[in-house]
């Protein structure tokens, strides 16, 4: 069994037809679903996917794009909301500064809101990092020093030095598309350093499609290839790769029940 850790079944692209992309997933193998929140003020988009399908799990957290949007969102809400039973995560959150939707200062303070979420409720925070890697590394180390919470480093296209800093503060890394891209060769090199015991697959969904699909939309059923690709990289089998991957998914995301064959990994 694969698990997509990370797609937005929300967006329009994907819920317009949302059976047939979780039945054209399960499919191709794929068993869990974690749906992944942007807009807190938007969580009842998220609410409805995980009450309506079994297999699909979601987050609470506003996008580092709409911090400014979002800034008065309070810590209170993001605990409330995260106790649904369905809620596995918090985020996604963190910094972009490619797009700068909103302005730093903002982000910045949304993303250390979103790490005491993490840290108050036990779950994993999602953590979005685009050319702000120095940033998002010093945040993190000041963060862990006040008190431990678990994360991700979700949709990694960071540096090798993000990745080794976020991994000393026991991070798990999840990979998408962009690993199978042919000039992908450095991030392929990180994959290779990740121990096999902190590494996860996701689509990123409607974005970022695998090779074979590049440029088109994406959707959960290709998290398989890029599973296939990430295997290949660190010399595991397509089955011992869904394998590796989906237990991590189980332990990171540890509020989302295992099914029997993965009990005894628990």
């Amino acid at each position: 069994m694969l698990i997509d850790s990370h797609c937005h079944l929300d967006f329009p692209d994907l819920v317009v037809e949302v059976e047939d992309v979780i039945a054209r997933a399960q499919a191709a193998g794929v068993g869990r679903f974690i749906t992944i929140s942007t807009r807190v003020k938007r969580f009842h988009q998220i609410e409805a996917l995980i009450e309506r399908f079994e297999s699909v799990y979601g987050s609470v957290g506003t996008h580092c794009h709409h911090a400014a949007e979002e800034d008065d969102v309070p810590l209170e809400t993001l605990l409330d909301l995260a106790r649904h039973p369905k809620v596995v995560a918090i985020g996604e959150a963190g910094l972009d500064y490619h797009y700068d939707f909103s302005p730093r200062e903002m982000q910045a303070r949304g993303f250390r809101k979103h790490i005491a979420a993490a840290r108050i409720t036990g779950l994993p925070l999602v953590i979005h990092a685009r050319e702000a890697d120095e940033d998002v590394a010093e945040i993190l180390e000041e963060e862990m020093g006040k008190g431990a919470f678990p994360a991700l480093l979700h949709c990694f296209s960071s540096g090798a030095d993000l990745a080794r800093r976020g991994l000393a503060l026991g991070l798990y890394v999840s990979f998408s598309g962009i690993l199978t891209y042919k000039k992908a060769d450095e991030l392929r090199e990180i994959a290779r350093f990740v121990p096999p015991d902190r590494l996860l697959v996701e689509t990123d969904a409607p974005y970022l499609a695998p090779q074979p699909w590049r440029g088109k939309r994406n959707e959960p059923a290709y998290v398989a290839h890029t599973a296939k690709v990430l295997g290949e990289t660190i010399g595991l089998d397509e089955a011992a790769i869904a394998r590796q991957t989906s237990e991590n998914a189980f332990r990171l995301f540890s509020k989302m029940p295992r099914p029997p064959e993965f009990e005894t990994a628990a």
